[in-house]
């Protein structure tokens, strides 16, 4: 027995992934100039639904920037009070998943179930993954979403692509200083228009 103890506490920590979930257009944007989504695919077939139950899963922190997390939070903290919502387990699922907002103008959270980080970036990212806990998902948005993207702390990318071009508007890879390659895990195609593509670095 104690050598099985000693084996158990010699294992390897494995750092929590950290994946980004976003809705992209065609040409690449994830909203319009002015945040606009008119343009997104918004009657999800079943299929789309239990693909994204199984991507969140696993996920145990939700990471937002603060324009995004007060829109988010605030989106599904009102499905939490209509019952009879057929979004409302996944609001439900949201909202009592810990959040971490991230802010230089915010000093505490107003939001349930949330905190507040304010340091440098990657330290932030790397102490969440070096925690005890499942995997981490990133909702945006586009700068939060871009600066991640620039550090290179984003683990899987999932990426949601509408059947729409909207010819300008926001997008998450802008900011980059080099080319980052990725390797195709998996991609989908859903009844509603949607192709869901799963996307990892390639790391060096």
């Amino acid at each position: 027995m104690a050598n099985n103890n000693n084996n158990n506490n010699n294992k390897t920590t494995t750092l929590r992934k950290l994946k980004l979930q976003v809705q992209m257009s065609v040409d690449g944007y994830i909203a319009g100039p002015n945040g606009e989504m008119d343009w997104m695919v918004w009657n999800w077939d079943d299929k789309l639904k239990e693909y994204v139950n199984e991507l969140t899963e696993p996920v145990d922190s939700i990471l937002l920037g603060r324009k995004m997390a007060e829109g988010f939070i605030s989106h599904w903290s009102d499905v939490m009070t209509k019952p009879d919502n057929p979004d409302y387990a996944f609001a439900k699922k949201m909202i009592e998943i810990p959040k971490v907002v991230f802010t230089k103008t915010l000093n505490k959270s107003d939001w349930v179930n949330t905190d507040i980080a304010t340091g440098d970036l990657t330290d932030e990212i790397n102490k969440l993954k070096s925690q005890n806990g499942k995997d981490i998902i990133v909702y945006g948005g586009a700068s939060f979403d871009s600066s991640l993207i620039k550090a290179g702390l984003i683990d899987e990318f999932h990426l949601f692509v509408n059947p729409a071009a909207i010819g300008n508007g926001m997008t998450i890879f802008k900011d980059l200083n080099e080319m980052q390659k990725f390797t195709l895990v998996k991609s989908i195609a859903f009844d509603c228009g949607i192709v869901a593509l799963h996307y990892e670095p390639k790391r060096a």
